[in-house]
């Protein structure tokens, strides 16, 4: 098939698309009439949150639907040829020339027994673009254009021996091996640290200049899509609620949908987030007592060559936590806040250091004794779904922490963990439910209410947020706020997500590489960064062509 569009034919033209999925005898339509164009070097967000039919339509437009996945109605044309039916046989001959995909997770989309090279170069040899030497040479530059060091020693390398972003990098270089009119970019960089992030954006920006891709970014977060998007196409439910130039959607949102996203994104609402911050920031220092106290930790790992100095994962970090405050560690992957929070519940014994909890020293604590100071501190994981038993009740998820700390009745246990799943917003009837049976927001709340069960002062939250919509996120955000509120809990939030720290948190520390580079309260750090990495951090943070920036 040969593609020669007529000047002013877009690269992509969706129109009127109808998608289902088939169960045996059940028919489910996920998508809904959606039409929207893509225009030679434009780039065109479709947002929305998860089952709004985005990740669908892009799936569609490269021929990836999932086996019951059908085209039910509607044309999808590739400058003007109407691919909407198309074989697999068909696909093939024009994915990677002509339109390629950078999908979403790194780590499961390469594969893990060929090296980096093999990989890149494979898209080439598949197409008759190149063998032997030539192939290699192709393969080195493509891992160049998009900023890898060293290109020859990636080329041999697996993917396990590179970082997120360096993975990430990989898929683009594939991506743009053949310069395709169009790049589809699935949610490329929801898993990586804001830094990273915007580099990889930037590259895919970089390319789209260079070749003159066309780019469908496909993306919950109306940030990133505001910086990056020409037009915006937003969808919910398989419908699209609003379609526009990015800068006039964001500025005169029709579409209550939109509007509420908007509300919704921590880095679109910069000046509510700053009154909050400075609100929160005094409010915290009218308290009186620090109920979480870190002086110079240090935690340090063996290598694994026997003589070779220990890896310090966190250098003499040290910080103070209010009682009744939100107290934020953040950095990029690697910097040591992890391993800082799990010494603080008391999962590690510290190298060297101080950690005190409520004015409990924990190196005094040990066996039962630890084990019954954790009631004091819990802590409630990034993804929800891989932290609760797919094999327990909802009911029972919650309940198990009484069992195990508690002596309390059946009756008494039962009456708590009911009156701690109301707490959080979640129904007696999803009590007899597991967990795949509930939404990540869902999940999410079953893990704080775990957390919650045993009225513990301080709660540690490690990226609790990070893995969820936008939409969801700002209810758990909420909840959070209003359970600290009312309960005067002490928070340990540890993120990357500056935007979301910059809403929740009255104090914050900066680390990087086991170091702390920054401390204060929130508004005193994000006005006046003391260091070049904070200040780095900061200005990665997406949405910044939104007005309330200006």
């Amino acid at each position: 098939m040969t593609f020669s569009a007529d000047q002013g034919t877009p690269v992509l033209e969706v129109s009127d698309l109808k998608i289902s999925y088939h169960g045996g005898e059940r028919y489910h339509p996920v998508v809904h009439g959606v039409s929207f164009r893509v225009e030679p070097g434009e780039v065109v967000a479709l947002v929305g949150e998860s089952g709004s039919g985005k990740t669908t339509t892009a799936q569609s437009v490269i021929g990836l639907l999932p086996a019951n996945g059908h085209v039910d109605r509607g044309t999808i044309r590739l400058n003007g040829t109407d691919i909407s039916r198309w074989s697999d046989r068909q696909f093939d001959t024009i994915r990677g020339a002509r339109i390629s995909l950078v999908p979403q997770d790194p780590g499961s989309s390469l594969n893990p027994v060929k090296t980096i090279g093999a990989q890149v170069g494979e898209i080439l040899e598949i197409h008759g673009e190149a063998r032997g030497k030539e192939l290699e040479r192709r393969v080195l530059a493509l891992l160049e254009c998009v900023g890898l060091p060293d290109p020859e020693l990636r080329a041999r390398q697996y993917p396990h021996e590179l970082s997120g972003g360096m993975r990430q990098r990989v898929l683009i270089a594939i991506a743009i091996a053949l310069k395709p009119e169009l790049i589809i970019a699935d949610e490329p960089t929801s898993a990586l640290d804001v830094t990273v992030q915007k580099r990889i954006l930037d590259l895919i920006d970089e390319l789209r200049a260079e070749y003159g891709t066309a780019v469908l970014l496909v993306t919950h977060d109306l940030g990133v899509a505001v910086d990056r998007a020409d037009r915006l196409v937003v969808l919910q439910g398989g419908r699209v609620q609003e379609e526009g130039r990015a800068s006039e959607v964001l500025a005169a949102p029709r579409s209550p949908y939109t509007r509420q996203l908007i509300a919704d994104a921590p880095s679109l609402s910069r000046s509510a987030a700053w009154v909050t911050a400075t609100a929160r920031s005094s409010t915290g220092t009218a308290a009186t007592d620090d109920v979480v106290v870190v002086e110079q930790l240090v935690q340090e790992f063996p290598r694994p060559t026997r003589g070779e100095a220990p890896f310090s994962a966190v250098d003499h970090v040290s910080f103070r936590v209010r009682r009744g405050t939100t107290h934020a560690i953040v950095g990029e992957s690697g910097s040591g806040k992890t391993t800082t929070v799990r010494a603080v519940v008391g999962f590690q014994k510290p190298t060297s250091g101080k950690i005190e909890i409520d004015g409990t020293d924990l190196s005094t604590l040990g066996g039962e004794t630890l084990r019954q100071f954790r009631r004091k501190i819990q802590l409630v994981y990034q993804n929800p779904y891989a932290s609760l038993d797919p094999r327990q009740t909802i009911f029972e998820i919650v309940e198990e922490p009484l069992l195990n700390f508690g002596n309390l009745s059946r009756l008494e246990r039962r009456e708590k963990t009911l009156a701690i799943l109301s707490r959080v917003g979640l129904p007696e009837a999803l009590a007899t439910r597991r967990a795949h049976a509930l939404s990540g927001g869902q999940r999410q709340r079953v893990a704080i209410a775990r957390a919650l069960v045993l009225d513990p002062q301080v709660v540690v939250l490690d990226e609790a947020v990070s893995a969820l919509d936008v939409t969801v996120q700002a209810r758990i955000l909420d909840l959070l706020d209003e359970l600290q509120q009312d309960l005067g809990l002490t928070y340990l939030f540890v993120s990357h997500d500056l935007a979301v720290v910059r809403q929740i948190a009255d104090t914050v520390s900066v680390l990087r590489g086991g170091r702390l580079v920054d401390e204060g309260p929130v508004a005193q750090v994000f006005d006046h960064p003391g260091s070049d990495y904070t200040r780095e951090l900061i200005s990665a943070i997406p949405g910044r062509k939104h007005p309330a920036f200006a």
